[in-house]
């Protein structure tokens, strides 16, 4: 799941809408952005990351003021940040993440500027070097977060497309809108994933609701929400709520 779920004045998960819409469709890994909980000491984030899954793992990138993180059902073999040098607010945070199988899954949490297209493009380019310095063809790779991207045409998808797959199927609500601002007008939050693991992506299935290309979850538009307990109608239009969930599944081979 990418995750840039935060509400409130604060930019973080104080108010709990953002946590309701992870718990409520159960991620076993979550991409995290602006994982800003209380005073963001250690048991301050611990026992967000509990509300999430309990005694899931989890990395949260040090000193940044809206800081890149990831949440995982499974433990955290290695893990660290990436310097961004277009922003001094956050890095890219990276984890390696020992899931079912004898392939590691690299997760990378990414939040890029609003600024434009252009420094998106430069901010791809760094990461993308960073993962070919460390991440071993082998393994596989999912990039995942708030891109901010204004649309599915930015050279951000081209530079990236080098090491992921950013064609479609797209996630989608249940009337088809692949968008994910609060608006529902912009593609801003991904779930890219390498070739390796594209091909065990399976149709995201809650209740009686299936999703071939994933889900965006909005909250004012899912139904029924006793499907995903504890999301509320209102989370996904919450106070300075200017994102949405978006959810894939895979399952991946264990020999």
């Amino acid at each position: 799941m990418a995750a840039n779920l935060t509400s409130g004045d604060a930019q973080s998960y104080d108010p709990g809408h953002g946590i309701r819409l992870m718990r409520g469709v159960a991620p076993d890994v979550v991409l995290l952005q602006e994982f800003n909980y209380a005073l963001n000491g250690e048991d301050d984030i611990r026992a967000m990351v509990d509300r999430v899954g309990p005694s899931y793992h989890y990395y949260r990138e040090e000193g940044a003021q809206i800081a890149n993180g990831i949440i995982s059902r499974w433990p955290i073999i290695e893990s660290g940040e990436w310097d961004d040098p277009q922003t001094s607010t956050r890095d890219f945070a990276w984890a390696r993440i020992d899931i079912p199988g004898p392939r590691d899954l690299w997760a990378v949490s990414v939040h890029l500027l609003t600024a434009s297209s252009s420094v998106r493009q430069e901010q791809a380019n760094t990461l993308i070097g960073r993962i070919r310095a460390t991440v071993p063809e082998s393994d596989y790779l999912v990039i995942g977060g708030d891109l901010n991207t204004d649309s599915r045409g930015e050279p951000c998808f081209s530079v990236l497309s080098q090491v992921v797959v950013t064609s479609s199927p797209y996630p989608a609500d249940k009337s088809g809108n692949t968008n994910t601002s609060h608006p529902r007008s912009k593609p801003y939050d991904h779930v890219l994933v390498d070739g390796d693991l594209r091909k065990y992506q399976k149709a995201t299935v809650i209740g009686s609701n299936t999703f071939a290309g994933g889900l965006v979850l909005d909250s004012r538009v899912y139904t029924p929400l006793t499907d995903i307990s504890p999301v509320e109608s209102g989370d996904s239009d919450a106070t300075n709520m200017q994102h949405m969930g978006v959810v894939k599944d895979f399952r991946v081979p264990l020999f």
